[in-house]
């Protein structure tokens, strides 16, 4: 039972880790539900005859509904927080779900997946600022603990799509409504704490003990752009391999489907892994380091991995989801100090461009894969972190400001 204690008073001092590690619970099973989409593509594809113009489309329709829905959500919730709102949203998850498994065409998958959009609309801005209240100061430490979650369980969507869907079909996406069912249990407990304890856990966002730089707007318009742009190259890529890269394996060396859905868990699972480190790194180092070895550094990786061998394409994806991964709280965090004051539409904001991005990618890649092949797909896409170089426009906010 998540409720307010003598230490959760004292979060402004130190972090309230059991929060956190509720939270991030919730956030694996919110993105494990989420993940399962993708990773059962190969099966709409064949039931459904569907190409990769339409693949793509369900991928932009579950992302775009996310991602134009998650900075309403935030900026609502900035001036009016709503803490069972994060079970309501479990709950248009929870339908999605149940949808999906019986969809009779495909528009109804369409239906389906923007249900599951709708979902993470509601879920991600909420979240990330009680993630926020609990971190005791140290805002990256929460953001990583809290992603880690999130991409811990997009890691495992498709190792329990290759056990479970695969071998019992589609209808089996149904059996995945119990982790909905105890997502929602546990975000009504979190809803009762955050509602209890919101008053004694917020901080004014500004307040810092030691000075900061503050930007003027037009450099914090500047800023955001160019957080907007390394978000582009980084979900746009991440879009290449989380839609596409069964496809590509199957394509160039001819796995099998759950072979190929193995391959796609270690890359989710190194991405999961390579979370952690950003946000902590990120409070002793700073944030702009992070995001520039995250961004920049895949490049030499992606480059070559069009061209490398199966085994050495395993670690080629592994490295490139370790490096990107760690920028995932960095960014945010860094948004959220340029911008201070506006937790909640600023992680909305990123959240959904998060999605929204990836959904577009998805849908042009699907696009251009139909038009040449998989194969170019992967080769275009390479210099997509040569868009980190835009990291040296940013700001430097100060010594503690990043944190």
């Amino acid at each position: 039972m998540i409720g307010v204690t003598a230490s959760d008073r004292k979060s402004t001092e130190g972090v309230a880790f059991r929060i956190l590690a509720a939270l991030s619970v919730c956030h694996l099973l919110n993105d494990m539900l989420q993940s399962v989409i993708p990773a059962v593509y190969p099966i709409l594809k064949v039931s459904y005859h569907l190409d990769f113009g339409q693949i793509g489309l369900i991928t932009l329709t579950s992302q775009l509904t996310a991602s134009l829905l998650q900075p309403l959500v935030g900026l609502y919730t900035d001036h009016r927080p709503l803490p069972y709102s994060l079970v309501a949203g479990m709950g248009f998850t929870l339908a999605g779900l149940l949808l999906l498994s019986a969809a009779p065409s495909f528009l109804m998958i369409v239906l389906a997946v923007a249900l599951v959009g709708i979902g993470s609309a509601v879920f991600h801005p909420e979240s990330s600022r009680v993630a926020r209240m609990a971190s005791g100061g140290q805002h990256g430490l929460a953001q990583s603990l809290f992603q880690v979650g999130g991409n811990a369980g997009s890691a495992l969507g498709p190792l329990l799509a290759a056990f479970i869907v695969l071998p019992a079909g589609q209808g089996s996406i149904a059996w995945f409504s119990a982790a909905a069912l105890i997502a929602m249990f546990l975000l009504a407990r979190i809803g009762a704490w955050y509602k209890a304890a919101g008053s004694v856990l917020r901080i004014p966002q500004t307040r810092s003990s030691e000075p900061r730089l503050s930007p003027s707007s037009r450099r914090i318009a500047l800023a955001l752009t160019v957080l907007v742009a390394l978000m582009f190259s980084k979900f746009f890529y991440l879009a290449s391999l989380t839609s596409y890269y069964t496809f590509y394996l199957m394509s160039k060396f001819h796995l099998p489907v759950r072979s190929a859905q193995l391959h796609l868990f270690l890359f989710l699972g190194a991405f999961a892994a390579g979370t952690i480190a950003g946000g902590p790194v990120g409070d002793r180092i700073g944030r702009k380091h992070v995001i520039w070895w995250s961004i920049l550094g895949p490049l030499p990786f992606t480059l070559i991995l069009p061209y490398a061998n199966l085994f050495w394409t395993g670690f080629l994806t592994v490295m490139i989801g370790l490096l990107l991964a760690s920028a995932s709280s960095a960014i945010i965090v860094y948004a959220q100090e340029l911008v201070p004051g506006r937790v909640g539409a600023i992680s909305g904001l990123f959240f959904g461009l998060a999605f929204g991005l990836g959904g577009i990618g998805a849908a042009v890649l699907g696009e251009l894969a139909d038009a040449t092949s998989i194969e170019f797909v992967y080769r275009v896409c390479a210099f997509l972190p040569a868009i980190g170089l835009l990291t040296k426009f940013l700001p430097d906010l100060g010594p503690r400001a990043l944190r």
